[in-house]
């Protein structure tokens, strides 16, 4: 009984936000298309300089001066180790970083950026601060305030695990 309660509440739902919710007023249809033109302009930034948009990110999380440990790497960024080692392999290939072993932990390895890297890295930090200030050069600092105080209340709320909770059926 449970199944069939969880699958016709999800329908339920499912229904309301696409038959009924108009998804411009979403808030998760807003995010999702949001983040997805702005990884397709990244994505499109990147190729110009052979890269995409997930090796820039890389970049920018390694430590400039002394590398940056690959264990901590994928919690930095929030990335599956599978894809940051396929992510981390192709850079290595192009050159941008080296691996080294960690001084401080014999068995670790440091993610350091090589010349190239560190050339790369500057290209995609100003690719960053060009987004941010054209964006910022269009709204005003109140609805910036305002847009930041939304998105940490959506990543609260997500983190405190307020927006699912479980709810008390009598087939529990």
């Amino acid at each position: 009984m449970h199944n069939f309660l969880t699958i016709y509440y999800a329908c339920i739902i499912f229904f309301y936000t696409f038959v009924y919710m108009d998804k411009t007023f979403s808030i998760d249809h807003q995010l999702r298309a949001t983040w997805q033109a702005v990884a397709k302009l990244y994505n499109e930034q990147a190729a110009k300089h052979d890269s995409t948009m997930a090796t820039a990110f890389v970049l920018l999380n390694i430590d400039y001066e002394n590398g940056t440990p690959s264990t901590a790497l994928g919690p930095l960024m929030g990335m599956e180790p599978t894809s940051l080692s396929r992510i981390l392999k192709s850079m290595e290939d192009k050159g941008a970083i080296s691996r080294e072993k960690n001084p401080e932990d014999g068995r670790g390895v440091l993610i350091k950026l090589t010349a190239y890297g560190k050339e790369m890295r500057e290209i995609s930090k100003n690719s960053v601060y060009q987004f941010n200030n054209v964006v910022r050069d269009h709204v005003t600092e109140g609805e910036l305030e305002s847009f930041f105080k939304v998105t940490e209340t959506i990543n609260k709320l997500i983190a405190d695990k307020m927006i699912y909770e479980k709810s008390k059926t009598p087939a529990q």
